[in-house]
Parts: structure tokens; C-alpha cells; sequence
């Protein structure tokens, strides 16, 4: 019997329009406007670790079990690791290009970051379509419901509790209704309450700060 597989896809979602729009965000900024720059380069660093700790969870809790059980298929595994590892080589040029951007707000530095983002997303588009279109169908068949539900909780417990509080608003606002519900369904009562409570109106004035231009 094969698990379900679309929530990944809702996540991916917010990881391909969180990509475009930081872009967008960026090159928008006047040059020394370096408020504007700290309210864009917190956001990216919210967007970083949560793309950071969603692949590493693949790669400690999916890869293994799944390079173990297929055979021809493996190639397909493969193929993902080598992405996830230039994803993070498009990462770790950011990490030097936000700071340097935060600092002075500069033209120069503002260009060289746009250039940055745009590089960042083109290959992170090409990993999300493939995981997709070759993975997902792979993990649907050879990875069990427990080991699915692993990936979710080593994220919960790999990011502080109000950037995961930013991260869940992230992937909900594309979700539709059903899809709501589904991933607001397998969160205990009590973070539930937290979610409805605290984040969503927090999470409400963290993206109109964000996305103010």
C-alpha cells in the first residue's frame, strides 16, 4: 500500500514562490536603505533554515531507508543527493551575499545578490520538478507511513519554535482549503490552538512587513 506523498508538493510550493519573491524583494530596495535590507535578509534567513533543515531531512531520514529497497531505481536517489548538494553551494554564496547586501544596503552589493537569488532558484526549481516527478512516486511505494511522518518531526525539532510558527504560514498560504486541513489534521491539539492563537496573526504582520513594497 503506498502513503501519500502530496504534502511534500505543498511544501515545495512555498520553497519555488518564497524563491521568486526574495528575489523580486530584493532588487526592489533603495540603494542604503538598510532597514528595508534587514527586514528582507531576516525573512531569507527564516527561508534558508527551513530549506536547510527540510534537506537534511531527506538525506539522514529518506535516502538511506530508500537506497536500501530499490534496486534500478537507485540512480534516482542518486541523482537528488547531487542536487541537494548544489542547492547548498547556491546557500552558502548567499551567505556571503545577504551579509555583505545588510550591511550597506549598496547598489553593488544589491546586484550581486539578485544575481545570487536568481542562480539559487534556477537550481532548486530543477530539484523540486525532479524530486516530484522521479522521488515522490519512489517514496510512495518503498517508504513506510513512520518514516514519512520522521521527516515532519525532525523539522519540528531542528527549528526554534517561532520560526517554525513562520515556516507553517509559509506553506499554508498556497495550501487550499482541503490541503488546510489535512496539515492543520496531524498537528497535536495543543500547537493547533498555538497556530490559531498566536502564529497565524503573527504570522499575518511578519509577511505584509515583508512583502511591504
Amino acid at each position: 500500500m503506498s502513503i501519500d506523498t502530496r504534502d511534500m508538493e505543498i511544501v515545495h510550493r512555498a520553497f519555488r514562490r518564497e524563491s521568486r519573491l526574495l528575489t523580486e524583494l530584493v532588487a526592489a530596495v533603495d540603494p542604503g536603505d538598510t532597514a528595508r535590507a534587514k527586514v528582507i535578509a531576516d525573512h531569507f534567513r527564516d527561508y534558508r533554515l527551513g530549506l536547510k533543515n527540510h534537506h537534511e531531512g531527506e538525506d539522514e531520514l529518506l535516502w538511506p531507508p530508500l537506497l536500501s529497497r530499490v534496486d534500478l531505481e537507485a540512480d534516482i536517489v542518486l541523482r537528488m543527493e547531487a542536487q541537494h548538494e548544489r542547492v547548498a553551494s547556491t546557500l552558502t554564496r548567499l551567505d556571503a551575499a545577504v551579509p555583505a547586501w545588510e550591511a550597506t544596503a549598496g547598489a553593488v552589493e544589491r546586484d550581486t545578490l539578485v544575481a545570487a537569488l536568481a542562480d539559487h532558484r534556477a537550481v532548486l526549481l530543477e530539484h523540486l520538478d525532479d524530486e516530484e516527478t522521479a522521488l515522490l512516486p519512489l517514496a510512495a511505494e518503498h517508504i513506510t507511513e513512520k518514516e514519512w511522518a520522521s521527516l515532519g518531526d525532525h523539522m519540528v525539532a531542528s527549528t526554534p519554535k517561532l520560526t517554525l510558527l513562520t515556516l507553517f504560514g509559509l506553506v499554508l498560504e498556497e495550501a487550499t482549503p482541503p490541503e488546510r486541513a489535512t496539515l492543520l489534521a496531524v498537528l497535536p491539539a495543543p500547537v493547533r490552538g498555538i497556530w490559531h492563537v498566536i502564529g497565524r496573526p503573527r504570522y499575518a504582520r511578519h509577511i505584509r512587513r515583508v512583502r511591504a513594497a
